[in-house]
């Protein structure tokens, strides 16, 4: 590894940043302790503060030169309704709540880079450092980009990285093209009319209807899907009723989709529309289809991916980077930064868990797992990979 020996050196102090900001968690948009010790930190260094975008997010601005060629480096701060296990020091101090995904090792090594750029960088251009707030659920990057975050603050591309627990710790891995998918959630409600459950022929049964439509939803994905256009169709609720001799007269039943590609992903609410709306007709019940598209895929651009690849060998070596990683089925709102700017996501392994300090609980070290800890060993590696690549982003012509 060729790790800058300056971030080697602050390691302590960031390392103290990140367990500070993991012991304090906070949910989305409600990230103003959070916002504040960055935006501090980002003041002491010399750095220009900007704040209120998406109500919490803080954006750092440095510029040396005639800062005409700029980028961006984004890291998200929110933490997960998640009452945490572990018992080391720096646990949770915040009831049920808890940095489960990662974003204070995500913030604290932003913060790391930052530091180093701010007193010993030597760039000509701009760095715009993006602390998002609200990615898990609340659409976070949404909201900074329609406050204008990239008309306040033009990039010629923008960055971002998740750690990844089960890849080595310190191996980077990314991919051209889709690296995460769409997130969007269906309710299906299926109106009929109640009857007595010895006399069905009385009324129109939904609970029956709702079960057709659910069989009837799994064919887009085996029929009417191209074989080779991922997908996931998965029903995850079905409620109707209260009492066993009883046919209600609702039901409804609901779920998620995931996809690489918008495309897929209109033809899937499509059909899924004229699926539930044929199928009640054939049943005598009416039914309402909510389809809420929450995060568009993430996707990577090739020159911008190719470009951050090449970073990423110079840092730990072209043996601990994986340039084709398997996409997840997982999804991240760094995607509505990709819609507006060319960029690149990649994963930072977390490794297997043993990174973690006495009296962590149960469990793997998984995101969104009670029992999770961010692999400080990671801090020095990000916050070098953002000073290399945000440098010899702006000296490239």
């Amino acid at each position: 590894m060729k790790l800058i020996p300056e971030i080697q050196a602050a390691h302590g102090e960031i390392q103290t940043l990140r367990r500070t900001i993991h012991a304090h968690p906070e949910l989305r948009y409600e990230e103003a302790e959070t916002s504040e010790l960055v935006a501090s930190k980002l003041t002491e260094w010399g750095i220009d503060v900007f704040r209120g975008l998406g109500k919490t997010g803080v954006v750092g601005v440095l510029k040396r030169g005639d800062g005409n060629r700029s980028v961006g480096l984004r890291a998200d701060m929110d933490a997960l309704p998640i009452q945490e296990l572990n018992t080391f020091d720096h646990r949770s101090r915040n009831e049920g709540r808890m940095h489960a995904c990662g974003h204070d090792g995500h913030t604290a090594m932003l913060l790391g880079a930052a530091r180093h750029l701010a007193k010993h960088g030597q760039f000509n251009g701009t760095i715009v450092f993006i602390f998002q707030p609200a990615e898990e659920g609340g659409a976070g990057a949404k909201a900074m980009i329609e406050d204008g975050l990239f008309e306040r603050f033009p990039v010629d591309a923008v960055f971002g990285i998740h750690n990844w627990p089960g890849m080595p710790a310190g191996h980077f891995g990314v991919t051209e093209g889709p690296i995460m998918a769409s997130s969007n959630e269906f309710r299906i409600d299926i109106k009929g009319i109640g009857s007595h459950a010895a006399l069905p022929h009385n009324g129109h049964d939904p609970v029956f209807t709702a079960v057709q439509i659910a069989n009837g939803l799994q064919g887009i994905i085996t029929r009417n899907k191209k074989p080779l256009d991922t997908a996931v169709l998965s029903i995850t609720q079905i409620h109707a009723g209260d009492a066993v001799n009883v046919v209600p007269n609702v039901a409804w039943i609901g779920g998620t989709v995931r996809t690489f590609t918008t495309e897929t992903l209109d033809l899937i609410e499509s059909r899924m529309r004229r699926i539930a709306e044929s199928t009640a007709a054939a049943y005598d019940c009416t039914v309402e289809v909510a389809f809420h598209r929450n995060y568009p895929p993430t996707v990577n651009s090739a020159a911008e991916t190719q470009f951050a690849a090449e970073v990423m060998k110079e840092v730990i070596g072209s043996e601990r980077v994986e340039t084709n990683v398997e996409p997840t089925m997982g999804a991240e709102d760094f995607s509505f930064m990709l819609l507006e700017k060319p960029g690149c996501y990649a994963f930072l392994g977390n490794g297997d868990g043993g990174h973690r300090d006495a009296g962590h609980g149960a469990g793997p070290c998984m995101l969104h797992n009670a029992s999770y800890d961010f692999n400080d060993q990671l801090l020095p590696v990000g916050s070098t990979y953002w000073v290399q690549l945000a440098t010899r982003f702006l000296s490239r012509g």
